[in-house]
């Protein structure tokens, strides 16, 4: 079938996700055939550099080799079982190398993406105060936060461009300050700071603290609000407040966990253990669909013993051997030391290339942690004013670099890289000329 039909028969019958449907007509969908490394390719062979990972999810370039045979060996050996009262290899595996991963925790539940593990942390920790006769009911959340998109996910999210139409579906939860670190209100430097904005965040918290049951936090980068860095401190400080206060701390590593900031998970920046760890995203490497929640053993105890006690969440894939398997081999790479240190070589070397950035007339911070980098873009520079939303000026520097054959992406008017690691440096300098080019086009030519 030709490419123009394929697109047409796309454009009757699918919903793309996160699209104004309205726009396919003046964009349509690209159709892409295959892929290998960092690039996609389209029927008639035109290569696009996937720079960011396909929603942040591409660790090991596209159709990696290693990950590719585990599941092509276990494909034939066991596709897929019932997860209640069974199990299989994979998962146990699996399980068996997550928990090393976070010392103290020990028990891991699978689901099937991002936003569900972060719906399993919600309900297990509302029913573990419910279980063990403690009288809270109020979750909290960090302003800017991303978590998802399931109702319990959209209720401790700080973005309203994603939750404002469900809010009467949505339960209550309290936003407390976060840390803005390019628009510092105390004019601060992230890299040295004390976090003094941690003052108003605990200010908020004494508030509530008698009865929440958990805050949950992006550690060390707040992806959705615009890859938002901030200090390890500022995370210390907040596990401290909630060993103080008997309240469960969930890190959502789903973003920027297994190696994207630089270290395997981006909480061990502030050398804390959390209660409950979410994960998916890159947990397979961007090959399946596949979440886990991690807690401890006295969290898992509390759901023992009647039937009324038990966890009753479940997922028809849950602990699919395929998605496991592909896990079991993305942690056997992360086995190898060499492999964060390619990371931290790489990051290095793209630290270098994003000085360029500063030289443009609207670039108001450039931002970067391990592999992942963004470019603020400002209207005027020296006071960080915006652009007008209006203008979708971020919206249209993406279009531009896709035309150019970089595939970047926006959120709001920032701009972001965040490739697999296995991009290389002929392939990171086509990756930063074409948006450099695009950003140059955009801001400055219109």
């Amino acid at each position: 079938m030709k490419t123009e039909e394929l697109v047409q028969r796309d454009l009757l019958h699918i919903w793309h996700p996160c699209s104004q449907m309205s726009e396919y007509k003046e964009y349509p969908p690209i159709l892409i055939t295959r892929a290998k490394g960092v690039w996609l390719y389209t029927k008639d062979n035109r290569k696009i550099l996937d720079a960011i990972s396909s929603w942040w999810v591409n660790l090991f370039g596209h159709t990696n080799k290693k990950i590719s045979k585990a599941i092509k060996k276990q494909l034939n050996r066991l596709e897929h079982v019932i997860f209640a009262n069974y199990t299989h290899e994979p998962a146990i595996r699996l399980a068996s190398e997550l928990i090393k991963l976070f010392p103290g925790l020990t028990r891991v539940f699978f689901s099937d993406n991002g936003s569900t593990s972060i719906e399993v942390a919600l309900k297990m920790s509302w029913q573990f105060c419910q279980q063990t006769g403690k009288d809270r009911n109020i979750f909290a959340y960090l302003g800017g936060a991303y978590h998802g998109e399931t109702l319990g996910a959209l209720s401790v999210g700080g973005l309203g461009i994603y939750k404002t139409i469900f809010q009467r579906l949505l339960f209550q939860a309290v936003e407390i300050p976060g840390p803005d670190c390019f628009r510092c209100p105390y004019n601060q430097n992230r890299n040295n700071c004390s976090t003094q904005c941690f003052e108003k965040t605990a200010e908020t918290l004494e508030k509530i603290k008698d009865k929440t049951i958990a805050i949950i936090a992006e550690p060390i980068l707040q992806a959705a609000a615009g890859m938002r860095i901030y200090p390890p401190l500022f995370l210390k400080k907040l596990r401290e407040f909630t060993k103080e206060n008997q309240i469960f701390l969930i890190c959502d590593e789903i973003a920027a966990g297994f190696g994207r900031t630089g270290k395997l998970m981006a909480s061990y920046h502030a050398d804390i253990i959390p209660d409950f760890v979410c994960l998916s995203k890159g947990l397979t490497g961007g090959f399946l669909p596949l979440g886990v929640t991690i807690t401890s053993e006295d969290i898992y105890n509390s759901f023992l013993g009647e039937r009324e006690k038990a966890f009753l969440h479940s997922h028809s894939y849950t602990g699919n051997p395929l998605a496991c398997i592909a896990g079991c081999e993305v942690m056997k790479i992360f086995k190898d030391p060499k492999t964060i240190e390619m990371i931290n070589r790489k990051s290095k070397i793209l630290e270098e290339k994003l000085k360029i950035f500063n030289t443009l007339k609207h670039t108001g911070e450039v931002r970067q942690i391990g592999l992942v980098a963004a470019i603020e873009l400002v209207k005027e520079k020296e006071r960080k004013t915006p652009f007008d939303p209006v203008l979708r000026t971020g919206y249209k520097v993406y279009r531009t670099a896709e035309k150019k054959g970089v595939l970047l992406r926006n959120l709001g008017d920032v701009i972001y890289f965040m490739p697999p690691y296995t991009i290389t440096e002929k392939e990171m300098d086509f990756m930063i000329k074409i948006a450099y080019n695009s950003i140059k086009e955009i801001t400055e030519n219109n």
